[in-house]
């Protein structure tokens, strides 16, 4: 019998209670917004600031938000989709009949904002120095590319290792753009932190330690911006500083990122008009990791079971408030080739179905399984995660499977993950770029291991599943190798459907993401990668 939810609000009483003092502090009427976008300038609030503006070192959010609005890529995404469009290059690649050599025309007469011309020399310049150079995220498309030249002044050709389907995808990745020669070197380590200088809508005018300022580019080749420029406001890991900050009218617009209690606050009060929201469905999903080399999750049917009892709408509604998408497969519901194969399978909370495969494995009250649930110490909502699968299993498996949850600081957590020092996990993952690939073969390839050792090397090594099939390496090299779209499309349903058989990973939510806007900005975009175009934001 599907359980009432009303019973678990005990777990979640007191840290509701918590974030709701740090927004009722607050909740009395805020004062009439402060006059905002003076001079046609949009002030945009966050927490999120970047380690590095160099776009080749670059591999966090806040950062790439800002190579997406001043750099440009060879491709990028249609507004608010996920599909691929030509930036820079004038068209779609080439592609040989081998799936390695990669031919790509770029535009004439654009320059980047010192006033050195772009052409194919600069764009290669640009890849082999995100590539040489070492960053954080250069390993994107060095374990891609073989080799990348100049074949005329408007035309590139990159050379691939080996066949990839979802390749004009990693080249809109934004760390990826066109950077000035002049002002930057190759060179491992060679990096220039505090400056930017590519060809977008928007140059870097100044950068204190809590703003920067964007001036539109009065010499870009495209549509100009709908504004004259940006200030990004940062209120470093304070929400309570951003919150009042827009209900104060400080900032135009706030994003990135608001606690659940306060995103529901500013709804409800743009519901009353005193502002506007955006929701969009973000690409970020959540998930937990199942070691199948571990007792006594090496029992499929004791992963069945723990997928039987997940109950992703109450988690939604209890923990995220309502801010995330439930979710049934590790493909989220953004791409095309999405197949919910665990709620086919298993459904949310399936009380007697979970007891059945934990009989069928031996485990009874009297033998339970006792399962780890490891998860950061910095994430609270994953902790509350932990906490209602143990109060569900107590509750309504009579013990037959008792969870054990644990924490450990973020960074000994990660590194512990793939060592396989946890029967399970709960964590995060963003998507480099957007592809369905970037879902399935992080975690379920493997290089070098066995059916029956598990993974020793791959991505379901780091991922913390172990999980080893030589059917599942098989399927992921040729949906990358696969051009045809509807043929990928079949290959990646197969998957799936392993996927739910084995249960090396069960889905829980994808994110959602929100922005709140003063009255008189519209034109804000909110994309799946959440890197938001600065240029179609417009006061009015």
């Amino acid at each position: 019998m599907k359980i009432g939810r009303s019973h678990l609000g005990k777990i979640l009483v007191l840290f509701l209670f918590c974030l709701a003092v740090a927004v009722g502090c607050h909740s009395q009427n805020p004062q009439p917004p402060a006059q905002v976008n003076q001079n046609g300038v949009i002030t945009i609030g966050t927490t999120l600031k970047t380690r590095t503006l160099d776009p080749a070192d670059n591999y966090e959010l806040a950062g790439m938000m800002l190579s997406y609005n001043l750099g440009e890529t060879l491709y990028t995404y249609e507004l608010g989709t996920t599909k691929l469009i030509p930036l820079l290059a004038r068209e779609m690649p080439k592609i040989s009949d081998n799936g390695l050599i990669y031919t790509i025309p770029v535009r004439k007469r654009i320059i980047f904002h010192d006033g050195t011309p772009f052409n194919a020399e600069a764009m290669v310049f640009s890849l082999r120095r995100f590539i040489e150079n070492g960053g954080e995220p250069s390993f994107l498309l060095s374990d891609a590319i073989e080799k990348v030249e100049a074949i005329k002044d408007d035309e590139i050709q990159i050379k691939l290792k080996n066949p990839f389907a979802a390749f004009p995808a990693l080249l809109a990745f934004p760390g990826a753009c066109a950077v000035s020669p002049k002002a930057y070197e190759i060179g491992e380590g060679k990096f220039v932190p505090d400056q930017f200088v590519g060809t977008g809508p928007y140059k870097l005018v100044d950068v204190k330690n809590d703003s920067l300022k964007l001036a539109a580019f009065e010499q870009y080749w495209g549509a100009k911006p709908k504004n004259k420029g940006i200030t990004v406001q940062i209120y470093l890991g304070n929400p309570a500083n951003l919150f009042n900050a827009f209900r104060t009218g400080t900032v135009d617009i706030a994003y990135q990122s608001l606690q659940a209690p306060q995103v529901r606050k500013l709804q409800t009060e743009a519901n009353e008009g005193k502002w506007q929201t955006i929701e969009a469905s973000g690409t970020a999903i959540s998930f937990l990791a199942l070691n199948v080399k571990t007792e006594p999750l090496k029992e499929k049917a004791v992963r069945k079971a723990i997928a039987s009892l997940i109950d992703r709408p109450l988690l939604n509604e209890r923990i995220l408030q309502g801010q995330g998408e439930p979710l049934y497969s590790m493909v989220p519901k953004t791409f095309d080739v999405y197949k919910p194969v665990f709620e086919e399978v298993y459904g949310d909370h399936q009380v007697e179905k979970a007891k059945q495969y934990l009989k069928d494995a031996g485990f009874s009250t009297e033998k339970p399984a006792i399962v780890e649930i490891w998860h950061s110490s910095s994430s609270v909502t994953a902790s509350m995660v932990a906490g209602v699968l143990k109060a569900l299993a107590k509750r309504d498996l009579e013990d037959m499977i008792q969870f054990q949850p644990n924490s450990i600081a973020s960074a000994a957590y990660f590194k512990n993950v793939s060592r396989g020092l946890y029967s399970s996990a709960i964590s995060n993952w963003y998507p480099d770029f957007l592809d369905a690939d970037n879902y399935i073969q992080p975690f379920l390839s493997c290089s070098s291991g066995s059916a029956n050792d598990g993974c020793k090397e791959g991505g379901s090594q780091s991922q913390g599943s172990f999980f080893y099939s030589d059917r599942i390496n098989t399927l992921i090299e040729q949906q990358r190798q696969e051009q045809d779209p509807i043929k990928r499309k079949a290959i990646f349903t197969q998957i799936q459907d392993i996927l739910a058989q084995e249960v090396p990973y069960i889905p829980l939510w994808q994110s959602k993401d929100y922005a709140f806007l003063q009255n008189k900005i519209k034109g804000m975009i909110l994309n799946p990668n959440q890197l938001t175009p600065f240029w179609t934001i417009q006061p009015s």
